[in-house]
């Protein structure tokens, strides 16, 4: 078990206070490191494990046409929503999401219950669009940043599809801002059907700097020195690497730092300036998801576009300082250290105010739920002392 306090230190002082300084090569395919649990990281992810599983039966309702369904119709769909408990137990839970009413699914049959969106859950929508609105800069920046990390700056758009929410893109963002923007992008057929893609038109030198090369310009900006840009490493107390792949990480980080928006067509697959470079596309990825974290399945979606390897996610253990590999809930997520203080993350995404705001809605559900159940059970109380005062007479 790791210590709740994180050291961050310098990887190579780490290294350099460890290693004989030889010259040590080998390749990165036979370099292994063993998986250790990090319980705080682990923490992180299980935060959010209610309040995705809300997101999930919204997501089904508001997808429905009008925003309705029979309530016997979104049950038979439970397994698909990973729902654990009735539909109709899961709205008493959670009372500011939906309501229910009563009409016919055809003219003459009886009525049935129906679920409808709340008028709470109506008011978060239109929040949620006016956060969309003030931050498209951003997405559009991002959206940008995924097309230029890319081999010929193009990515399908269905995969881009799959990864809206990690990356916090709104549901209608190919066909609502991308045709807004034809100065950035231009798309080519039909998205749903597996073969339309998002090209990126022009390159904006702006967002061409990683995250890495921005603190490093930072960093001499203050201090009036030239910091290179490199990898910020935190490891947990008691992390042991074995000698021979200490003297591989030694070299690798000596290694020049290779921008994730740079042409690396000319180099081999197996090297290791290709590594350096998969670890900055994997670091400016984590970077701009919503939380700093994205499932491994996920990631493996995109190893053509980024020129990833068949065993990528060996990666994540390889460069366990920078990254951690989650196997929380029986997915792998890949997690960015640097991102995380504990199990909780140091940078606040501006997308994610719609999470706060969702988060909000449901806690005040849940404060009344409470409230409710309180009070009735007062009453039950007083209705017990009221019978046993008759009684005793």
């Amino acid at each position: 078990m790791f210590s709740k306090r994180k050291i961050q230190t310098s990887f190579c002082n780490y290294l350099n206070n460890n290693l004989n300084l030889h010259i040590y090569t080998r390749s990165i395919s036979s370099l292994k490191v063993v998986w250790r649990k990090d319980p705080l990281l682990d923490q992180a992810i299980e935060h959010d494990k209610r309040f995705k599983q809300c997101a999930r039966v919204v997501k089904e309702v508001l997808n429905e046409p009008g925003q309705v369904i029979p309530l016997r119709y979104l049950e038979k769909r439970r397994e698909r929503m990973r729902l654990k408990v009735k539909v109709e137990t899961f709205m008493n839970q959670n009372p500011f999401l939906f309501d229910i009413y009563y009409d016919r699914i055809k003219p003459k049959t009886e009525p049935v219950k129906f679920i409808r969106v709340s008028d709470q859950l109506l008011q978060f929508l239109e929040e949620e669009k006016q956060i969309y609105k003030v931050n498209e800069p951003l997405i559009v920046s991002k959206l940008c940043k995924l097309l230029m990390m890319s081999k010929n700056k193009v990515v399908s758009a269905d995969k881009l599809l799959h990864v809206k929410r990690e990356f916090g893109f709104p549901n209608d963002f190919l066909v609502d801002l991308v045709p807004r923007y034809p100065e950035y992008f231009r798309l080519t057929g039909l998205p749903g059907e597996g073969k339309s893609f998002l090209e990126l038109v022009n390159w904006n030198p702006e967002f061409a700097k990683s995250v890495i090369e921005k603190r490093a310009e930072e960093e001499s900006r203050l201090t009036g020195i030239r910091v290179r840009p490199s990898f910020n490493v935190k490891l947990p107390p008691g992390f042991v690497l074995k000698k021979e792949m200490r003297e591989w990480i030694r070299d690798w980080m000596e290694l020049d730092y290779v921008s994730p928006y740079e042409d690396v067509s000319h180099l081999e697959q197996a090297s290791r300036e290709m590594e350096k470079r998969s670890v900055g596309v994997f670091h400016e990825l984590l970077s701009l998801s919503l939380y700093k974290r994205v499932p491994v399945p996920i990631l493996g979606k995109f190893c053509e576009e980024y020129r990833f390897s068949n065993a990528f996610s060996s990666t994540f253990t390889r460069h366990s300082g920078i990254f951690y590999m989650s196997l929380k809930g029986g997915i792998e997520t890949a997690m960015l250290r640097e991102a995380y203080e504990g199990d909780k993350l140091i940078d606040i995404d501006p997308l994610l105010q719609i999470k706060e705001r969702f988060a909000e809605l449901l806690k005040e559900g849940w404060r009344q739920r409470a409230e409710q159940l309180r009070l009735k059970q007062e009453k039950i109380k007083q209705d017990m002392e009221l019978v046993a005062t008759r009684v005793a007479e």
